[in-house]
């Protein structure tokens, strides 16, 4: 099946360059990495300054909440049914949705394409969702993330976390993920432990918690850390990034950015990564990835002065939000037809449950953040939390746990926290 990206307005107008109707510069002086730290620091003021006060999204994200009575009523669902009855219910109707499509379960599939064995090989990323408080509540959020989710990792987690980081000689990279990680105490505590033992660490930032009290320094620790930043950004339209992440967000996003590039993010001659993630805003697949970041780049930085290195285009899984959105379009069956008509063995090679361990808020192990999201608990009766193990490598040879939604991953150019699974 030939896969049309044509049906995403951000997407088409992106690659068309045909939009120069985007809002004013926010900052009209952009630096090059090559100005001093003060300079630098005399940017991050003035952006600050020169956007509104530094309120917090939160009320605003809240506010948006009581008024959506679909959100309301999942908030209220998890709360009374708890997270694994609607996991179980929502698994039920993607698998019955495959039934009635005559399609094969993703396991049979990939046997039968020639994919190898869905085994996990040794770990060397280490992914750990710290927390599922949030400011914002994003439409496509896979974890169902808000101000009302209190769920934070505990010291004592964090540092059994610390402790595997010391045992897994495999591991390279600590991935922090959330909810907003950052807002999470122990966020700060992993990043300098981790990189006090020579690990890569990625921050995946929303780039509006930049922008909250109590958050004055995050640019400058993020960056004294060399902390690699992958940020949310899925269009460079106002009107889309606030369809899909809520009013507001997309203005602070671009302070956030311009933030960032102030202490050397993305920046010419910089060691400092920021890289951005683009989720399609419908039922689509996202477009490679080659085919959108040079227009990106020109309309960020001919609009606001923003610079960036790489970006990443995700497809949405269908789970959670955006499985319940796909329900209330009546969309399920068309989005799952798309996934699976799209299969591409070569993306299959590179999932990233083969070479990351996701860990939860509260210490259970996943094979990776959508398993953790939908309770799918890796193989092996024996390891189900990080004090259930000494190292990592105890997970390796295990078989991977997989279900309807990992055909997300293998269609098209192939999805997966680290981009597309094609160039893993």
């Amino acid at each position: 099946m030939k896969v049309s990206y044509t049906h995403d307005i951000c997407y088409r107008q992106l690659s068309l360059l045909c939009s120069r109707t985007a809002p004013g510069r926010l900052l009209a002086w952009s630096p090059s990495f090559s100005d001093t730290r003060s300079a630098r620091e005399c940017s991050i003021q003035s952006c600050v300054c020169r956007s509104t006060h530094r309120d917090s999204l939160i009320p605003e994200t809240l506010k948006e909440l009581e008024a959506d009575e679909e959100l309301v009523q999942l908030h209220d669902n998890i709360t009374r049914r708890g997270q694994r009855s609607l996991t179980e219910e929502e698994d039920a109707l993607r698998r019955k949705t495959l039934q009635n499509l005559g399609m094969k379960p993703f396991k049979a599939m990939c046997e039968e394409e020639g994919v190898a064995a869905l085994r996990r090989g040794r770990a060397n990323i280490f992914q750990l969702n710290i927390g599922l408080y949030c400011n914002q509540a994003c439409r496509h959020c896979h974890v169902e993330s808000s101000p009302k989710r209190t769920e934070m990792m505990s010291h004592q987690v964090a540092e059994q976390c610390v402790s595997l980081m010391d045992a897994s000689d495999g591991i390279e990279t600590v991935d922090l993920t959330g909810g907003a990680p950052e807002l999470c105490p122990e966020f700060r505590y992993l990043v300098r432990e981790a990189r006090a033992r020579g690990l890569e660490v990625i921050d995946r930032c929303n780039l509006t918690v930049l922008l909250e009290p109590g958050q004055e320094t995050l640019a400058e620790f993020l960056a004294e850390n060399k902390v690699k930043v992958v940020a949310s950004m899925p269009c460079y339209s106002k009107e889309n990034v606030d369809s899909q992440r809520g009013g507001g967000v997309f203005g602070r996003s671009i302070r956030g950015l311009q933030m960032l590039n102030a202490v050397g993010y993305g920046m010419p001659g910089s060691d400092l990564t920021l890289d951005l993630v683009y989720n399609p805003g419908g039922v689509f697949l996202a477009p490679p990835a080659s085919s959108l970041e040079d227009a990106y780049k020109q309309e960020l930085k001919e609009a606001y002065g923003i610079s960036f290195n790489n970006l990443l285009c995700l497809n949405n899984m269908p789970i959670k939000r955006w499985a319940d959105e796909l329900v209330k379009r009546g969309e399920m069956e068309a989005y799952m037809e798309l996934l699976v008509n799209a299969f591409n063995p070569k993306a299959g090679e590179g999932l990233m449950c083969r070479n990351t361990v996701s860990v939860g808020w509260d210490g259970r192990v996943f094979d990776c953040d959508f398993n953790q999201q939908l309770d799918l608990s890796i193989s092996g009766s024996d390891i189900r939390t990080v004090f259930d193990m000494e190292s990592l490598d105890e997970l390796t040879g295990r078989d991977i746990t997989v279900a309807s939604h990992c055909y997300g991953c293998t269609a098209g150019s192939g999805s997966g926290c680290q981009g597309s699974t094609l160039q893993v």
